[in-house]
């Protein structure tokens, strides 16, 4: 069971994540704190972050910088009212980026293609790294 911490500053909206997510078989935690947000992921080791732009106080573009500079390889989705902030020289970072909205298609869709394109490409890594088997009779 794959493991995603919801990092939302608004209390109500953390629960409505969790319990939509928990139906697709999903480990959820969340939290609405910036500040521990680090403390958070380095205790929990989520396989992935749904995370607020806005996080009160915080910038929640200024927390994906963080995540990316210890957890490069962590798939992390931005949440935002407004898409706008996609443009943000500092969203590229992320893995995805979804406009909020209360159907969370779009967030599950996102969520499933960041899980899967870990494995993807680890996936293909191995098969590089495979020498490939010449058939002799094709070279005949």
């Amino acid at each position: 069971m794959k493991k995603i911490l919801v990092a939302h500053d608004e209390e109500m909206i953390c629960p409505i994540h969790s319990d939509e997510l928990r139906e697709e078989d999903y480990e959820v935690i969340y939290t609405s704190e910036g500040a521990s947000l680090m403390e958070i992921v380095e205790k929990q080791q989520p396989d992935l972050i749904i995370l607020d732009v806005k996080k009160g106080q915080y910038d929640g573009l200024d927390l994906l910088q963080e995540i990316r500079n210890i957890y490069y390889n962590m798939p992390v989705i931005l949440s935002s009212p407004v898409s706008y902030f996609k443009y943000d020289l500092r969203a590229i970072a992320a893995d995805y980026y979804v406009v909020k909205s209360e159907d969370l298609t779009e967030l599950k869709v996102k969520l499933n293609m960041a899980l899967e394109g870990n494995l993807t490409f680890l996936t293909e890594q191995c098969l590089k790294k495979r020498p490939r088997k010449r058939n002799k009779e094709a070279s005949k």
